[in-house]
């Protein structure tokens, strides 16, 4: 048994995760509050709040500004020389209170412009709090499941986070009920963003009971290192300059092919699906003929499949390895899920209900084996470094791709939004699927990096 397994002991590590899975599960139900909702934004006249299509897209975009302008780059360099704890707490509570905000600007009753400029603030401050609070996440099921099931207890926290985005989806046609011809009001509008900020006060709460439990491992394994060295008749078990971080590892990250094919990778197929889910129901609800309600659970089993195949391929990826076939694999079935959306006779639920299988599939299938990939390509000093440049790229993608979703959908009829739309999921897909390609190829030239090797071996 290591000295890292003595120091956590046998379940500690899945206690840590039942922590750090909470802050994410209210992170997502915030996130796609309004995916299947978002016809509410068609008309503006009939909305209290007075926003229209593209104004919702740009409140959505502004999840990824500061994330892409530096933002989440710079804050990833300062996890590594700050630590989890102390990063994470600061972005935690940056990630709720740009949700109070948020929720302030949407009861406030002020002017279309003035509430959407305050909700955009909120949400600034919102997307980069949860970036880094998921960043330092990820860094921390890397140090505490470090040899062991890795891509199981990352596909867990996945799952449950996903599972926020589908409690949202459920929820909001619930608490915002599809009215024809009626305002909508303040409150309604609201509604589902109180619930989440709710449910991220009480991640905020479980989140510093992990700090408390990362403190007490951090301790009990210098212990152990410690007693360990003096048995074997060593010096103090200082840790050595090339373990600790330097601004010179950032470089290394950005020059490692390996790295920057995960990067893309991500961007192309996050940005085929996530730009999708927040607008889901304007896809489905005229494509397939169907009600709001009908469409939220249809985009709902999205996030819900993975509760179910996150945590199963991931163990599957861990006990037979071929990580860059699992990413092959799922894009190709999201490229499959985005022609049916676009081309599948309209008026036919049965072909939504297929597609949204097939993209569920896929959504589990990739993020499976990237996310565990990263640790196996970059030293633990500058993962947190590593995953905040991979959510910077996603994020300069789905900034771009919401904002340009929601302007399709305002130039085009209401018959030729979703398939236009589509057409540019199906492109991203598309790349997604090379992307994996190139990096299966760099994989089998290099076995050593073991990208397709199974856990322990």
């Amino acid at each position: 048994m290591t000295v890292q397994q003595r120091s956590v002991g046998k379940w500690l590590p899945w206690v840590a995760l039942a922590c750090l899975v909470v802050p994410m599960f209210g992170s997502y139900f915030f996130d796609d509050m309004f995916s299947t909702v978002s016809f509410i934004f068609k008309d503006p006249s009939l909305l209290e709040l007075g926003w229209n299509s593209t104004d919702y897209g740009f409140y959505a975009g502004g999840y990824s500004t500061l994330c892409v302008f530096g933002g989440l780059v710079l804050c990833g360099i300062l996890l590594d020389k700050w630590g989890v704890r102390i990063t994470g707490s600061i972005f935690v509570a940056m990630m709720i209170g740009g949700a109070a905000m948020v929720y302030g600007a949407l009861r406030s009753g002020a002017a279309p412009g003035k509430s959407l400029a305050v909700a955009y603030t909120g949400c600034m401050l919102f997307g980069l709090g949860s970036e880094i609070a998921g960043t330092a996440v990820n860094r921390s099921i890397a140090k505490w499941f470090k040899g062991g099931n890795m891509a199981l207890a990352m596909g867990l926290q996945l799952s449950i986070a996903r599972l926020g985005s589908a409690t949202a989806m459920v929820v909001a046609p619930r608490l915002i009920v599809e009215k024809p011809g009626e305002v909508y009001s303040l409150a309604e509008t609201a509604s589902p963003a109180f619930a989440g900020l709710m449910l991220l006060l009480l991640g905020g709460v479980l989140w510093a009971v992990f700090v408390a439990l990362d403190a007490r491992f951090d301790a009990r394994r210098l212990a152990l290192s410690a007693s360990t060295a003096a048995a074997a008749d060593h010096s103090d078990p200082e840790p050595s300059s090339e373990d600790e971080f330097h601004l010179s590892d950032v470089w290394k990250v950005l020059t490692n092919r390996n790295f920057l094919l995960v990067s893309l990778l991500c961007v192309f197929f996050y940005s085929s699906i996530i730009s999708f889910k927040k607008f889901g129901g304007a896809i489905l609800v005229p494509r397939f003929n169907i009600s709001a309600s009908t469409a939220g659970w249809m985009v709902a089993s999205l996030p819900f499949s993975t509760v179910i195949f996150a945590p199963l391929f991931g163990l599957l990826v861990d006990k037979f390895g071929k990580g860059t076939r699992w990413m092959i694999a799922g894009s190709v079935l999201a490229v499959a899920a985005h022609v049916l959306l676009a081309f599948a006779p309209q008026g036919v639920p049965f072909w939504g209900y297929l597609a949204m299988a097939l993209l569920g599939f896929g959504y589990s299938l990739v993020p499976a084996a990237l996310w565990p990939s990263l640790p196996k390509i970059v030293p633990e000093k500058a993962l947190g470094t590593a995953f905040a440049l991979t959510y910077w790229v996603q994020n300069l993608g789905l900034m771009l791709f919401k904002t340009v979703s929601g302007k399709i959908f305002d130039v085009s009829s209401v018959d030729a939004g979703p398939v236009n739309a589509e057409l540019m999921f199906v492109a991203l897909a598309s790349l997604s699927i090379v992307t994996a390609l190139l990096l299966a190829f760099v994989s089998n030239k290099n076995p050593q990096l073991g990208l397709d090797r199974a856990a322990g071996k």
